[in-house]
């Protein structure tokens, strides 16, 4: 990793950088920091589409972020949010942004959304003892998470955010009483399963974090305009109901945007969208029965740091995962009965496979992850059916909500998972032609290490106590030193769901089973 590393928040309403430096023990310091409202989505129900104005704008905050990060020569890590991930042309805006700026961005769940945050907001304040309630409200959505010593309880992220509910209500010049009460109802109705969950948790603090939550804290203490000079100065301030509902009340009694610009301590930049986020954020204090909540200036843009430095320092006992990976990858595994012993006997030697290949085809650690994850999970569509069941896999994980993957990880390990058995990875095929050219190459190769190491267990009775990996020339011998009983159909297995493999790495593939040393007498 870098000395320096860089934190871009791709959101629904601004673009956040951050850039830090971190020192040898894993903790970082913000050096720098910069934002721009760019509205990447403004639709009121699902963001279907950036427009191309709006797209236009995204790339050319981009490039400027890009040019501070190179002049620090920073590290990037830029993770994109609702309004990416529900545009039907967000590829068209990720490639735009890698070919023009070198930026990859990186989508993830409304889920991991939430854990990102919830890392940062650990960063801010003294609260990693505390079961919490984290609420953030966004452009396009808002997050709700129940979290304790940095472990993730429960988490949500629904429609619903300042941008969207003022597409939807206040795209007037003029806002009305009735126009407010129609979006309390509204607001009411969507978070009301989120409500009914956390009626049955308990937590000992809310934390309320990212800009709407920080501009109505301002707007209740009075406070200066909010920019990002003065942001530290909100961290930790606790917002009561009684001054929420005071400052909600400034901002819905001035019914259009030139009013509210005279409201002390509102973002000039948030001033159409503030009504919207005044009226999330108090029908959330009214139906979780909240009497105060503690502001953190910190939020999904440090949860990137903080998550990109503890899985680049830390180290684990299993393999390369991190807990919160190996956790939701196990979580879904269970959660879909899955063989157990099997699975781990695939993954034994799919990575010992991949440990002897990695140098001389470039398999990064993350590509371990990714068939480590595939291992373990690419047999849960038996838990729906049988038959197609590589197909089910496939269903199932890319629809998973898998802590720690960004949705580009999370549709490699699908796909790999989905071409351990049966046809071989055709561009036809929706699911892998949509991936780009570089991780078709690796699920090519993933899949064909993963259909090895299964068919190494086809009795599923872990017959196979272990194996010997050479490689002589452009063929790779594979030979089974140990054995229960006769392996006589892993031997078969292997040797017939090879193809894949030679294809995707052009050696030539020999399984075969040790020949026992001679008695003596």
């Amino acid at each position: 990793m870098n000395e320096l590393i860089a934190a871009i928040d791709i959101g629904t309403n601004s673009f956040h950088l951050v850039i830090a430096s971190v020192d040898s023990k894993g903790r970082f310091t913000e050096i720098a920091r910069d934002k721009e409202v760019v509205r990447l989505g403004s639709s009121s129900n699902d963001m279907k589409y950036i427009s191309p104005e709006a797209l236009e704008r995204g790339i050319s905050t981009l490039k400027r972020f890009k040019m501070i990060c190179d002049s620090y020569k920073a590290e990037i890590i830029a993770v994109a949010t609702s309004a990416t991930r529900e545009a039907l042309n967000r590829d068209e805006f990720i490639e735009r942004a890698r070919t023009e700026t070198g930026i990859d961005i990186n989508i993830v769940s409304g889920y991991e959304e939430a854990r990102l945050i919830y890392m940062g907001v650990l960063q801010s304040l003294n609260i990693f003892e505390k079961r919490i309630l984290l609420v953030d409200i966004g452009g396009g959505s808002t997050e709700f998470l129940i979290g304790e010593k940095g472990k993730v309880i429960y988490a949500n992220s629904t429609k619903l955010g300042a941008v969207r509910l003022t597409s939807k209500f206040f795209g007037d010049k003029k806002i009305s009483k009735g126009k407010i009460a129609e979006a309390e109802q509204f607001v009411r109705g969507v978070i009301n399963p989120v409500v009914r969950h956390l009626e049955s948790m308990e937590f000992e603090l809310a934390v309320g974090s990212s800009g709407t939550i920080m501009n109505l804290a301002s707007i209740a203490c009075a406070g200066d305009t909010l920019n990002d000079d003065n942001d530290i100065y909100l961290n930790g301030y606790v917002i009561t109901r009684k001054d929420l509902m005071k400052a909600a009340g400034s901002v819905y009694s001035a019914e259009t945007i030139s009013h509210r610009l005279g409201i002390p301590g509102l973002d000039p930049k948030r001033a159409d969208i503030i009504t919207a986020g005044a009226v999330i954020l108090t029908q959330i204090f009214e139906e979780l029965g909240l009497e105060k909540m503690t502001v953190s200036n910190y939020a999904l843009r440090e949860g990137i740091l903080a998550n990109h430095i503890q899985q680049s320092h830390r180290h684990y006992d299993f393999a390369n995962f991190t807990d919160v990976k190996y956790g939701s990858v196990m979580k879904l595994g269970e959660n879909a009965n899955f063989d157990r012993q099997h699975s781990f006997q695939v993954l034994g030697f799919a990575v010992k496979i991949l440990e002897f290949l990695k140098d001389r085809f470039s398999l990064t650690a993350d590509a371990r992850v990714y068939l480590e994850a595939a291992c373990i999970l690419h047999d849960i569509g038996h838990h729906i059916s049988a038959n197609a069941h590589h197909k089910h896999s496939y269903y199932m994980i890319r629809n998973s909500e898998l802590l720690g993957f960004n949705d580009k990880e999370i549709e490699i390990i699908a796909n790999v998972a989905r071409y351990h058995r049966k046809s071989h990875p055709k561009s036809k095929h929706e699911n892998f032609g949509k991936l780009d050219s570089e991780s078709k190459e690796l699920v090519r190769r993933l899949s064909g290490i993963l259909r090895i190491a299964d068919a190494l267990d086809r009795s599923h009775k872990s017959i196979v106590k272990a194996i010997e990996l050479a490689q002589h020339g452009d063929v790779l011998k594979i030979k089974l030193t140990e054995y229960t009983s006769d392996p006589s159909l892993e031997l078969w297995g292997a040797n017939m769901r090879k193809a894949l493999f030679e294809e995707s790495f052009g050696i030539a593939v020999e399984v075969e089973k040790a020949v026992p040393e001679p008695l003596t007498v």
